[in-house]
């Protein structure tokens, strides 16, 4: 491990090498199928369609690009696996409907796009969009695509956005079918404004479960496997692993911190060593005496870069200690620790400085330089001599810098505004202009170059002088030894050894002072694991047939080991969730109870039967299901107003309890002269529906994956 890590540390190359060769063999058992024991030919199935290992492969890829490396290898083949699923079970729905698509469907669209629109690149003269100049970049596209492999990779980057775009299309097309069905009538937005606005006065009893003592009705495990098996869409589980694991992380020692201390002590002075180059003692400079600090802290490989800025004491405190601020030119400090580093730190400038400057400036660009375009061919030399010329100008009369920056800077947006930049704080801008703004005094004038040109600087004001400080800071990571390394490896390798020859994990971890911690329900498609982070390895070392329960592997972890065992398989299939569904069954039974005892005629009667009072509420409406002294009923007040005064409603079955009801008063909402916004309300209701429209077409494709047998 030591090793590794110094591999990791020193050559990036080297390691790109390994892993392409790791690479190649892990493919190498993917595709022959043998990685799981497995026979899987494809990536997956949608209604018969399948999903092959070249498109699945290209549609990771593509992911992958699309996130610049933000998301993991797991993330990008669950979205390559979304869209290839969504893509497939549109495209049996579009077989069956008679939608097609077509080329003019696909121009027209693309023509709208707001891309398209507003790209200078497809303007005639008068600056509008020009169709037939996006015509002639895609030709000019498909020409190219056999001049090499950027014209290629561009012409297909273009196919794919075209196929996204007509598959966009197609699933738009089929969706706005389906919302077509979804309308609603005046007349059910009628009975849904009285449903919503009707209110009732009413007598109520309420019989909470809670009042039957849990004692008095019993539920057997047939009766909850039964409740299971007429429920089973919502009790159906995957297959799944449990593991118990013990983490070993490599983190540095006190040994080691005190071994980089003693390194940048003896750093801080001058010293002799011996020179191999020179067969002979020779002096090396230290930190005190070292005059260009950024050449000493990249020939002593410095953990962290020079830093030439002077910070004021608030701008300081949060970079290093607040000691710094108050020492002499040319003090030392420390060691001392700092954000997971030693530090050295020098002082090395003091200066007054403010703490925010107004100025103006002209700016002069050269070919090559940042801001440059095609139409500026002068050289820097050239640049340089016309913003002297300018500086010159300026010296025998400042009045004119307005009307030059105006005509001749090449930043327009101050140039529009006199050269004018504002006030700026000491970090805002680039090191040059920055060290003659803040460094100057205010009225002074000048020429600094920069990787924008040449800028003929006027400083306006300044505010706030105040004591700068520049430091000098050479850094050391604490990072663990190659000792530590490697006795962390021994702790982990003898830990995983003794449980392979038998022994007990929580046993032996006591014994160790270590820690186990369970994993329960891993499924296939998992890739986090408690704090280990993503370890997609360990998941699909536990689905392997090779992997039996009690199986043992330790697995390399970025800052150490896991040890893991297996605990447990979990075959899919349905599965109770322990005490609930008890207790639904268990509520169930004192429903049924409740009813059975509930035999009055009024409401006193069954009050006086279920050993409860009754009650009053008034104005109880589904917009306001509110039964006063007991709580919120919506499942009990869409019954109730839709009862006629008078009348008795037995049973009514809420989520925690009974409820008996008789309603005293009903008040209808006013007659409306049109019910058209209901008649709206209801269809914006549905429509909102028909964002589940994919989900319900992929529960009911046919579809089988294959993904953990690749990833």
């Amino acid at each position: 491990m030591a090793v590794l890590s110094k591999i990791r540390e020193r050559s990036l190359f080297l390691i790109i090498i390994i892993a392409l060769a790791l690479f190649s063999f892990v493919l190498s058992g993917l595709f022959d199928g043998n990685l799981f024991n497995k026979t899987a030919t494809s990536i997956g199935e949608v209604n018969g369609e399948p999903i092959s290992r070249e498109e699945f492969a290209q549609q990771v890829e593509f992911n992958r690009s699309r996130s610049n490396g933000r998301s993991s290898n797991t993330q990008n083949v669950n979205n390559a696996w979304n869209t290839l699923v969504r893509e497939k079970v549109y495209q049996t729905q579009l077989e069956k409907s008679g939608v097609v698509v077509g080329e003019k469907d696909v121009w027209d669209a693309m023509v709208a796009q707001i891309s398209s629109q507003n790209s200078p690149q497809f303007a005639n003269e008068a600056g509008f969009f020009d169709p037939e100049k996006l015509k002639e970049y895609i030709a000019t596209l498909q020409d190219n695509s056999e001049e090499g492999e950027s014209g290629s990779a561009a012409w297909l980057s273009w196919i794919n956005y075209e196929k996204g775009i007509k598959k966009n299309l197609e699933q738009t097309t089929y969706n706005a079918l389906i919302r077509a069905g979804l309308g609603s009538t005046l007349s059910e937005g009628k009975r849904d404004y009285y449903f919503q606005n009707t209110s009732v006065d009413l007598d109520y009893v309420y019989v909470p479960f809670n009042s039957i003592a849990d004692s008095l009705v019993s539920v057997n495990t047939e009766e909850i496997k039964t409740y299971i098996k007429a429920h089973a869409k919502a009790y159906t589980v995957e297959e799944s692993r449990d593991i118990q694991f013990v983490q070993f992380k490599i983190e540095a020692t006190e040994e080691d911190e005190k071994a980089i201390q003693q390194e940048l002590i003896q750093m801080i002075e001058d010293r002799e060593e011996y020179s191999n180059a020179a067969k002979a003692n020779v002096t090396v400079q230290g930190f005190k005496n070292a005059v260009d600090m950024n050449e000493f802290n990249a020939e002593n490989e410095s953990d962290t870069p020079y830093d030439a800025n002077y910070y004021n004491e608030v701008a300081l405190a949060i970079n290093a200690p607040d000691t710094l601020f108050n020492l002499d030119q040319g003090t030392i400090y420390g060691p001392y620790k700092d954000k997971g580093f030693y530090k050295l730190s020098k002082v090395t400038g003091i200066k007054q400085l403010p703490d925010s400057v107004k100025a103006s400036h002209i700016l002069i660009s050269f070919a090559g330089s940042a801001t440059a375009d095609a139409s500026i061919t002068n050289s820097p030399e050239e640049a340089e001599k016309v913003a002297d010329s300018l500086l010159s100008v300026l010296k025998a009369d400042p009045s004119k810098f307005e009307e030059l920056a105006e005509n001749l800077s090449v930043d327009k947006v101050s140039g529009a505004k006199g050269g004018d930049l504002g006030w700026f704080v000491y970090r805002t801008m680039i090191p040059e202009f920055r060290d003659y703004s803040f460094e100057n005094a205010v009225g002074d004038m000048g020429v600094v170059k920069s990787q924008f040109g040449y800028h003929v600087i006027r400083i306006e004001e300044q505010k706030n002088k105040q004591k700068n400080v520049q430091i000098a800071t050479f850094s050391r990571k604490i990072d663990p030894s190659e000792t530590t390394e490697n006795n962390v490896f021994e702790l982990a390798e003898t830990f995983a050894a003794d449980l392979s020859a038998g022994k007990d994990i929580n046993e032996l971890a006591k014994e160790k002072g270590f820690s186990v911690r369970p994993v329960l329900s891993l499924e296939v498609f998992d890739d986090n694991i408690a704090e280990l982070g993503s370890q997609r390895q360990i998941v699909r070392w536990t689905f392997e047939d090779a992997t039996e329960v009690g199986g043992i592997k330790r697995f390399d972890l970025d800052n150490g080991y896991a040890v893991v065992k297996l605990s447990a398989k979990n075959k899919a299939g349905l599965s109770g969730k322990g005490q609930n569904v008890r207790n639904i069954v268990l509520n169930e039974k004192k429903a049924a109870l409740i009813k059975e005892r509930s035999t009055g005629s009024t409401l006193d009667e069954i009050a006086t039967q279920n050993n409860v009072t009754k009650s009053s509420s008034l104005a109880v409406s589904n917009t306001s299901p509110v039964f006063a002294g007991v709580g919120r009923f919506v499942d009990i007040s869409g019954v109730v107003t839709s009862l006629e005064e008078n009348q008795l409603a037995k049973n009514i079955i809420g989520k925690s309890g009974v409820a008996f009801a008789t309603v005293t008063k009903k008040t209808l909402p006013a007659e409306l002269q049109n019910y058209n916004g209901n008649k709206k309300n209801l269809e914006r209701t549905l429509s909102g529906r028909s964002l589940l429209i994919f989900e319900a077409l992929k529960e009911n494709a046919d579809i089988v994956d294959n993904r953990a047998v690749f990833y």
